[in-house]
């Protein structure tokens, strides 16, 4: 079977107002971050070994913070990783913060075999970063982006977000011009969304003009929106998030990360989280299987609503001929009278089944008609039914925002 396979790195050196991916501080007491390292490769021989995977094409490893690991425990990390997997994937990011990300770590990556950084830059404006309690001064951000643009020219990404504390169109249009400067092969652009809202917030209103500013600007500096938040230049894309996208297999490892595999041949699948408990995962003699992890099958519809919340965040939509495979029939076929009045309306692409650049800003209510005509379709029982031939080989394979989403980083 073929996978792409997420590593969580729970550990951060603060938590941040907006963030709600699993985390915990490091603390003197309580920081193993060498037996942390051998638990999560032990994680990731078990994933492999029990999905019987022949090849990864894609590794993500995102947090929390990777690189408050230092230098060398993710060497030690990556060895590891190669002794284990069938062959080394051919995109392979780590993410990473300016406060930790040194020389030695960078380095380290590099040599490791990564091939693509993220950056989580957020914004420079200190401001705006010590109302959210972003860790890390922003003056270190120019240093550190130069170390990563200098050991990956071409191959960084970085984050930003927008409608933050303190932040105006001003403020927002010089962290862009900033960032740019350093040459970043892609740029995710996020619309802030804590609930609730953060003291000093802008109004809704001026934050949907904030986030339309930086899609404007980047867009005028060459990168192309090729999903809801993430723009890059030519043949930048992020490979690993695309196969999310796109609903193929994935495996995830440490606290709190998860894993889907599809069968092609039926339109199900299985999804399994790891237990969000880093004590529990560094529990030695580490507890059965069952203890650690949750499972839920996914049926047929909810595959189906599922594909479509993720494919049509993606500018070029669900993939047809993946969708058909599996599912018996073309999109078309499962929700026409949506795909009809959303065309009517000029908010899909004439040539291709996906929203436009217009209609990826209604995403939310687009999937919320696709949900109701498949539940009208499926409660009458007039739903495409699977192909008996079955589908291909899987080795060939708010309520829009995450199947799961510590592993939807760039």
């Amino acid at each position: 079977m073929e996978a792409s396979l997420y590593l969580h790195i729970p550990f951060c050196a603060g938590a941040c107002d907006y963030c709600d991916f699993y985390s915990v501080p490091v603390r003197p007491d309580g920081f193993r971050p060498d037996a942390f390292t051998d638990a999560l490769l032990a994680g990731v021989r078990e994933c492999l070994a029990h999905f019987a995977v022949n090849r990864v094409p894609t590794l993500y490893v995102g947090g929390g913070t990777p690189s408050i690991l230092g230098a060398a425990r993710i060497r030690r990390l990556l060895t590891g990783l190669r002794s284990l997997l069938p062959a080394w994937p051919e995109e392979v990011t780590i993410e990473a913060n300016p406060e930790s990300a040194d020389g030695a770590f960078l380095s380290a990556c590099r040599e490791g075999g990564v091939n693509r950084i993220s950056l989580g830059v957020q914004t420079f404006h200190e401001t705006s970063r010590r109302l959210v309690h972003r860790v890390g001064e922003g003056g270190l951000l120019p240093e550190r982006l130069s170390l990563v643009s200098g050991l990956f020219p071409g191959a960084f990404s970085a984050d930003l977000i927008s409608g933050l504390p303190g932040q105006d169109e001003k403020v927002l249009a010089k962290d862009i011009e900033t960032l740019l400067a350093f040459g970043p092969a892609h740029v995710s652009l996020y619309a802030l969304t804590a609930v609730p809202k953060l003291p000093g917030s802008p109004p809704d209103d001026e934050a949907d003009r904030l986030w339309l500013l930086g899609r404007d600007l980047l867009e005028q500096a060459g990168y192309t929106q090729y999903e809801v938040s993430n723009f890059s230049r030519p043949g930048k894309r992020s490979r690993h998030n695309i196969r999310y996208w796109r609903m193929e297999n994935w495996l995830g490892a440490g606290p709190s990360a998860s894993g889907t595999v599809i069968n092609d041949n039926t339109g199900t699948g299985r999804r399994y989280t790891v237990k969000a408990d880093v004590d529990a995962y560094l529990a030695l003699p580490r507890p059965k299987r069952e203890g650690r992890i949750t499972v839920e099958a996914l049926d047929r519809l909810t595959l189906i609503k599922e594909t479509f919340l993720m494919g049509f965040r993606y500018t070029e939509g669900p993939d047809r001929e993946l969708f058909a495979a599996r599912f018996g029939a073309t999109p078309e076929a499962f929700i026409p009278r949506t795909l009809e009045r959303w065309r009517e309306r000029g908010l899909l692409h004439g040539e291709k089944t996906a929203l436009n650049r217009d209609g990826l800003l209604l995403l939310n209510p687009f999937l919320l008609d696709i949900f109701e005509e498949l539940e009208l379709n499926a409660s009458g029982g007039v739903l495409p039914r699977t192909s008996p031939r079955g589908g291909r080989d899987a080795s060939k394979h708010n309520l829009a925002e995450k199947v799961d989403a510590s592993k939807l980083k760039t």
